[in-house]
Protein backbone atom coordinates (compact mmCIF):
# COMPACT_ATOMS: atom_id res chain seq x y z
CA UNK A 1 0.00 0.00 0.00
CA UNK A 2 1.26 3.19 -0.65
CA UNK A 3 2.86 5.41 2.28
CA UNK A 4 1.73 8.47 0.72
CA UNK A 5 -2.01 7.42 0.05
CA UNK A 6 -2.81 5.88 3.15
CA UNK A 7 -1.88 8.76 5.32
CA UNK A 8 -5.08 10.66 5.88
CA UNK A 9 -5.40 14.82 4.77
CA UNK A 10 -6.39 17.33 7.56
CA UNK A 11 -9.64 19.31 7.07
CA UNK A 12 -9.19 23.22 7.77
CA UNK A 13 -12.31 24.15 9.24
CA UNK A 14 -13.02 26.88 6.44
CA UNK A 15 -12.50 24.20 3.58
CA UNK A 16 -15.49 22.46 2.52
CA UNK A 17 -14.50 19.68 0.04
CA UNK A 18 -17.41 17.81 -2.33
CA UNK A 19 -17.34 14.29 -3.91
CA UNK A 20 -20.07 14.55 -7.00
CA UNK A 21 -19.65 12.79 -10.05
CA UNK A 22 -16.38 11.20 -9.90
CA UNK A 23 -15.24 15.31 -9.13
CA UNK A 24 -13.80 16.07 -5.93
CA UNK A 25 -14.33 20.01 -5.09
CA UNK A 26 -12.60 21.85 -2.74
CA UNK A 27 -13.88 25.58 -1.71
CA UNK A 28 -12.08 27.76 0.95
CA UNK A 29 -11.91 31.29 1.79
CA UNK A 30 -9.51 32.02 -1.58
CA UNK A 31 -11.50 30.34 -4.19
CA UNK A 32 -12.43 27.15 -6.06
CA UNK A 33 -10.76 24.30 -7.17
CA UNK A 34 -11.40 20.91 -8.58
CA UNK A 35 -9.88 17.65 -9.63
CA UNK A 36 -11.35 14.72 -11.59
CA UNK A 37 -11.06 11.65 -9.52
CA UNK A 38 -9.70 8.39 -11.45
CA UNK A 39 -10.96 5.30 -11.67
CA UNK A 40 -10.17 3.03 -8.75
CA UNK A 41 -10.04 5.63 -6.59
CA UNK A 42 -12.26 6.18 -4.03
CA UNK A 43 -12.48 9.33 -1.40
CA UNK A 44 -14.00 9.38 1.69
CA UNK A 45 -14.49 11.51 5.29
CA UNK A 46 -13.50 10.21 8.33
CA UNK A 47 -16.56 9.99 10.94
CA UNK A 48 -15.45 13.25 13.10
CA UNK A 49 -15.13 14.86 9.17
CA UNK A 50 -12.05 16.44 10.18
CA UNK A 51 -10.18 14.07 7.57
CA UNK A 52 -10.11 12.76 4.35
CA UNK A 53 -9.66 9.67 3.43
CA UNK A 54 -8.19 8.63 -0.15
CA UNK A 55 -8.21 4.67 -0.81
CA UNK A 56 -7.82 2.34 -3.93
CA UNK A 57 -10.25 -0.33 -4.65
CA UNK A 58 -7.48 -3.03 -6.51
CA UNK A 59 -3.74 -3.34 -6.72
CA UNK A 60 -3.56 -2.81 -10.47
CA UNK A 61 -0.50 -0.92 -11.05
CA UNK A 62 -2.15 2.11 -12.34
CA UNK A 63 -4.49 2.41 -9.71
CA UNK A 64 -1.58 2.00 -6.95
CA UNK A 65 0.43 5.26 -8.79
CA UNK A 66 -2.77 7.17 -8.84
CA UNK A 67 -3.53 6.69 -5.11
CA UNK A 68 -0.77 8.69 -4.13
CA UNK A 69 -1.12 11.02 -6.97
CA UNK A 70 -4.78 11.40 -5.91
CA UNK A 71 -3.63 11.90 -2.30
CA UNK A 72 -1.21 14.65 -3.07
CA UNK A 73 -3.35 16.63 -5.20
CA UNK A 74 -5.94 16.51 -3.01
CA UNK A 75 -3.74 17.80 -0.12
CA UNK A 76 -2.66 20.89 -2.22
CA UNK A 77 -5.93 21.53 -3.67
CA UNK A 78 -6.75 22.04 0.40
CA UNK A 79 -3.56 24.10 0.79
CA UNK A 80 -4.34 26.35 -2.04
CA UNK A 81 -7.84 27.53 -1.11
CA UNK A 82 -7.05 28.08 2.20
CA UNK A 83 -3.44 29.94 2.38
CA UNK A 84 -2.80 29.36 -1.10
CA UNK A 85 0.83 29.20 -2.72
CA UNK A 86 3.55 31.77 -3.51
CA UNK A 87 7.25 31.50 -5.71
CA UNK A 88 9.72 34.83 -5.68
CA UNK A 89 12.25 34.95 -8.39
CA UNK A 90 14.87 37.09 -8.99
CA UNK A 91 16.70 38.28 -11.61
CA UNK A 92 20.46 38.37 -11.50
CA UNK A 93 23.05 39.88 -14.29
CA UNK A 94 23.81 43.27 -15.56
CA UNK A 95 20.48 44.99 -17.17
CA UNK A 96 18.29 41.96 -16.08
CA UNK A 97 14.80 43.33 -15.32
CA UNK A 98 10.47 42.69 -15.50
CA UNK A 99 8.15 45.24 -15.79
CA UNK A 100 4.11 44.22 -15.42
CA UNK A 101 1.86 46.26 -17.59
CA UNK A 102 -1.78 44.77 -17.22
CA UNK A 103 -1.64 40.89 -18.17
CA UNK A 104 1.88 41.28 -19.56
CA UNK A 105 5.06 40.89 -18.48
CA UNK A 106 7.88 41.97 -20.13
CA UNK A 107 11.76 41.06 -19.12
CA UNK A 108 14.71 42.50 -20.30
CA UNK A 109 17.45 39.78 -19.86
CA UNK A 110 20.35 40.41 -22.07
CA UNK A 111 18.78 39.51 -25.47
CA UNK A 112 18.40 42.05 -28.44
CA UNK A 113 14.62 41.97 -27.56
CA UNK A 114 12.51 41.36 -24.65
CA UNK A 115 10.86 38.56 -23.70
CA UNK A 116 6.64 38.97 -23.18
CA UNK A 117 5.05 36.49 -21.28
CA UNK A 118 0.77 36.58 -20.98
CA UNK A 119 0.24 35.93 -17.58
CA UNK A 120 -2.87 33.29 -17.34
CA UNK A 121 -5.81 34.61 -15.22
CA UNK A 122 -5.00 32.46 -12.23
CA UNK A 123 -2.13 33.78 -11.42
CA UNK A 124 -1.00 36.49 -9.75
CA UNK A 125 2.46 38.32 -10.41
CA UNK A 126 3.87 40.74 -8.27
CA UNK A 127 6.64 43.29 -9.27
CA UNK A 128 7.82 44.22 -5.65
CA UNK A 129 11.61 45.98 -7.31
CA UNK A 130 12.71 45.56 -11.48
CA UNK A 131 14.86 42.78 -10.21
CA UNK A 132 12.45 40.15 -8.12
CA UNK A 133 8.44 39.03 -8.56
CA UNK A 134 6.48 37.34 -6.67
CA UNK A 135 4.29 34.70 -8.08
CA UNK A 136 0.63 33.47 -6.26
CA UNK A 137 -2.25 31.22 -7.11
CA UNK A 138 -4.26 28.63 -5.20
CA UNK A 139 -3.12 25.98 -8.34
CA UNK A 140 0.46 24.48 -7.03
CA UNK A 141 0.86 23.46 -10.36
CA UNK A 142 -0.22 26.40 -11.99
CA UNK A 143 2.08 28.88 -10.16
CA UNK A 144 4.85 26.34 -10.73
CA UNK A 145 4.24 26.13 -14.28
CA UNK A 146 4.56 29.61 -14.99
CA UNK A 147 7.56 30.18 -12.71
CA UNK A 148 9.42 27.51 -14.96
CA UNK A 149 8.26 29.28 -17.89
CA UNK A 150 9.91 32.52 -16.28
CA UNK A 151 13.03 30.81 -15.88
CA UNK A 152 13.43 28.98 -18.63
CA UNK A 153 13.86 32.05 -20.50
CA UNK A 154 17.10 32.62 -18.89
CA UNK A 155 18.42 29.70 -17.26
CA UNK A 156 21.14 30.97 -14.57
CA UNK A 157 24.57 30.16 -16.19
CA UNK A 158 26.93 27.98 -14.45
CA UNK A 159 30.13 30.36 -14.83
CA UNK A 160 28.77 33.67 -13.99
CA UNK A 161 25.64 33.47 -12.07
CA UNK A 162 23.63 35.22 -14.62
CA UNK A 163 19.88 34.92 -15.17
CA UNK A 164 16.69 34.34 -13.33
CA UNK A 165 16.50 32.42 -9.67
CA UNK A 166 14.27 31.07 -7.36
CA UNK A 167 14.52 33.32 -4.32
CA UNK A 168 17.04 31.48 -1.89
CA UNK A 169 18.70 29.27 -5.09
CA UNK A 170 21.91 27.90 -4.33
CA UNK A 171 24.46 27.85 -7.18
CA UNK A 172 27.49 26.60 -7.20
CA UNK A 173 29.70 28.19 -10.17
CA UNK A 174 32.14 26.53 -11.74
CA UNK A 175 36.00 27.60 -12.14
CA UNK A 176 36.53 29.04 -15.30
CA UNK A 177 39.78 28.52 -17.62
CA UNK A 178 43.12 28.67 -16.15
CA UNK A 179 46.15 30.28 -17.61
Amino acid sequence: MSRMGKKPIALDPKVKVEIKDGVATVTGPKGTLSQAIPAGISISFSEDGKEVLVSRESEARQIKMNHGLMRSLLNNMIIGVSKGFSIELEFVGVGYRAALQGKTLTMNLGYSNPRVLEVPANVTITVKDPTHLLLESIDKQAVGQVAATIRSNRVPDAYHGKGVRYAGEQLTLKEGKKV
